[in-house]
């Protein structure tokens, strides 16, 4: 469906502690015109990154952009929200190389650019159109795409323990859905795989207040999940 395209209104910032390097870092989100695209800038080092699938470098436990040797880790979640709004001009000033986790979730970022406002830009916005059906496999894993008049996403997880071994989800994605039904689902990990992470330089700034925590059949967090099926719905 064509649509304009999209930025925000006004500059907003936010600080917090990055997932896995645990350290503080402070990022700016800030209108761009049309065609400029979703673009971070590394202010300590002075270089911009597209926010691009083939800027994609690592996808180990997040997914980091790069190019020539600067890393952006764990973007997925602000990339999220801004594809959920439909943002797709903005320039994303950080100050370190993690985006912040906030809680774990894309309902932080949601609710920063919404305060920031919206407005549509006088160009249409591109997009891609599934026209037939492929299927992409990896061990334990296969994605499908199917042409359909419509934004759905189906996701089928299993898991090897832990409690809801097996959820699913079927959603048709707008901006209402992605905020009431996607947005605030959180990360998910599981304590015995604590402290191999953290040896690995991982999960270093991770706690029960950025991540659902799982132990053995018992999820740690004292308020519990948001949703039955939080974790298929966090991978949506």
């Amino acid at each position: 469906m064509m649509r304009l395209q999209r930025t925000i209104k006004n500059e907003i910032t936010v600080e917090g502690i990055g997932l896995h390097s645990g350290r503080s870092v402070r990022l700016s989100l800030r209108p761009a015109p049309r065609d400029h695209g979703i673009v971070f800038h590394r202010k300590d080092r002075a270089i911009q990154v597209r926010a691009l699938f083939n800027n994609v470098i690592d996808t180990a436990f997040a997914t980091t952009i790069g190019i020539d040797g600067v890393r952006i880790r764990t973007v997925e979640h602000l990339l999220s929200a801004l594809s959920g709004l439909n943002i797709d001009n903005v320039l994303i000033d950080i100050e370190g190389p993690e985006v912040p986790a906030l809680d774990g979730s894309a309902i932080g970022f949601v609710e920063l650019i919404l305060k920031a406002g919206i407005v549509n830009q006088a160009k249409k916005a591109p997009y891609f159109e599934v026209i037939r059906p492929f299927v992409y496999e990896e061990p334990g894993i296969k994605l499908m795409a199917i042409p359909l008049k419509a934004r759905r996403f189906t996701y089928n997880l299993e898991l090897a323990h832990g409690p809801l071994k097996k959820q699913s989800i079927s959603i048709d994605l707008n901006e209402e859905t992605f905020l009431n039904h996607i947005a605030p689902a959180r990360t998910f990990g599981f304590l015995k795989d604590v402290e191999y992470l953290r040896r690995n330089g991982l999960a270093l700034g991770g706690s029960l207040s950025n991540a659902v925590v799982i132990d053995n059949e018992r999820v740690l967090n004292s308020e519990g999940l948001r949703f039955p099926d939080e974790f298929a719905r966090h991978k949506v």
